[in-house]
Order: C-alpha cells, then sequence, then structure tokens
C-alpha cells in the first residue's frame, strides 16, 4: 500500500469520526485533494486511490494538468483568481471557489457567455477579515450575492467559501465555520432566485474536522493526503 493510499485512508477516517460525532452523513462530504505544486504521477496516484476532486491555487497549473489529465477528475480553482486568467480554466473547471468581487464576476460571466456555459462558484467570505485573506466581509454579502444573481445569469452562485484565522485557538477556528454555516443558512431562507446554498468548503488540513462538526460540505486537503511541500514555487 503506497503512502498516498495510507494518508488518503486516514483523511477518511478522521472525515468518518467528524461526521458521526455530529450525526452527519460522511456521504455528503467531499474530500477535496489540494494538489499545488503536486506532480501529475502523484495526482495520478490519488487518483488510483480513490479522490475524483483536485483543487488547484495558480490558473496555469490547472490548465497544465488538465492537459494531462482531462476529465478523469473534477477540477475546482481554490486560489485566489485574477480576471486575466479566468480565460485559462473557464472550459475545464467545476467549481470556482474564490468569487470575491464584481470584476471577477462580470469577467467570469463574459468568458462563461462566449463558451455557452454556466460556471458553478462559490462566494469567499472574508469573516475574520485579516488583511492578507481575500474575500467579502460578511455585512456586504448580501448584497454582493443579489447583484450578482441579478446581473450575471452565465453565474450559479452553489454556496460559500471561507478560510480559518491563523490562529491555534480551536473557539476562535470553530467560531469562523460556524458564523459561515449561519451566514448560508441566511442566505439560502432568502430564497434568491438562482442562488443554492449547498455547498460549504471550509477546513484544511489542520481543521477540516471542525470544519466537519460545524457543517463544511467540501474539505480541502492538501498536506495530510502529499505531504509538506515547498508552497514558495
Amino acid at each position: 500500500m503506497s503512502d498516498i493510499s495510507v494518508r488518503i485512508d486516514q483523511v477518511r477516517s478522521k472525515i468518518l469520526d467528524a461526521s458521526k460525532k455530529v450525526n452527519r452523513n460522511p456521504e455528503e462530504i467531499l474530500l477535496l485533494g489540494v494538489t499545488k505544486t503536486v506532480d501529475v504521477d502523484v495526482m495520478e496516484e490519488a487518483l488510483k486511490c480513490g479522490i475524483t476532486d483536485v483543487g488547484e491555487n495558480k490558473p496555469q497549473e490547472l490548465q497544465r494538468k488538465y492537459g494531462l489529465i482531462g476529465n478523469r477528475a473534477r477540477w475546482h480553482q481554490i486560489g485566489t483568481l485574477q480576471t486575466n486568467k479566468v480565460k485559462y480554466i473557464i472550459d475545464k473547471v467545476d467549481l470556482i471557489h474564490s468569487l470575491d468581487r464584481m470584476a471577477l464576476a462580470e469577467e467570469i460571466n463574459k468568458r462563461a457567455e462566449k463558451i455557452d456555459r454556466n460556471i458553478d462558484c462559490l462566494v469567499q467570505v472574508n469573516i475574520s477579515k485579516e488583511e492578507t485573506k481575500h474575500g467579502i466581509f460578511i455585512e456586504d454579502l448580501e448584497n454582493f450575492i443579489r447583484e450578482c444573481a441579478r446581473r450575471f445569469e452565465r453565474i450559479n452562485i452553489v454556496g460559500l467559501m471561507t478560510m480559518a484565522p491563523d490562529s491555534d485557538d480551536e473557539d476562535e477556528v470553530r467560531s469562523v465555520f460556524r458564523q459561515l454555516r449561519e451566514v448560508s443558512d441566511y442566505i439560502r431562507d432568502l430564497s434568491i432566485d438562482g442562488v443554492v446554498m449547498k455547498d460549504l468548503s471550509m477546513g484544511m488540513s489542520g481543521d477540516y474536522q471542525i470544519a466537519i462538526e460545524e457543517g463544511s460540505t467540501i474539505v480541502r486537503v492538501g498536506t495530510s493526503i502529499f505531504g509538506k511541500r515547498n508552497y514558495n514555487i
């Protein structure tokens, strides 16, 4: 059994434990393999071990790896997306996790229109208001979503994404995840046309169990599957 296989089994076991703790169905939770800096041969091993969805930070890397792997994986753009990079991924990506400004929504919609395709997106929310993190503040979220829904018919808003604060305080991390779930429930109850709050992308290698306990449906796991990497590449 390969190291990748062992690690994936360990992560899935922890997903199961966290789900049981709060009486959730573990099948409701997508394990997204974060493949930043991961070579294609290693990704191939992860796919053989049951990973179905992969997340890339850089659009050019998603484009390059898609050329080698294609639709044998479902592709997620999880990093900050510059408007001039949308063209690289618009025909390849299954879900964009980082919709965080109106100019980006406009570009996604324009590019999607050109290829006659609707694009599923998560709105990135900066709950902790850390300057190092991107995302819409909670107090601006409703207006942002309403305007996107009104203006951009090629964008399907299907949920929210956030990143935990840079903190070792479990209560602080849990509070951020809980707030995202609560604001998701609030937006869902507004019944905005074209908006479906079905996904919460929250939780990474260090905190995905907490995220699951607080309602995450997508956990973005890299290090716990692929090991430590040089993120300065």
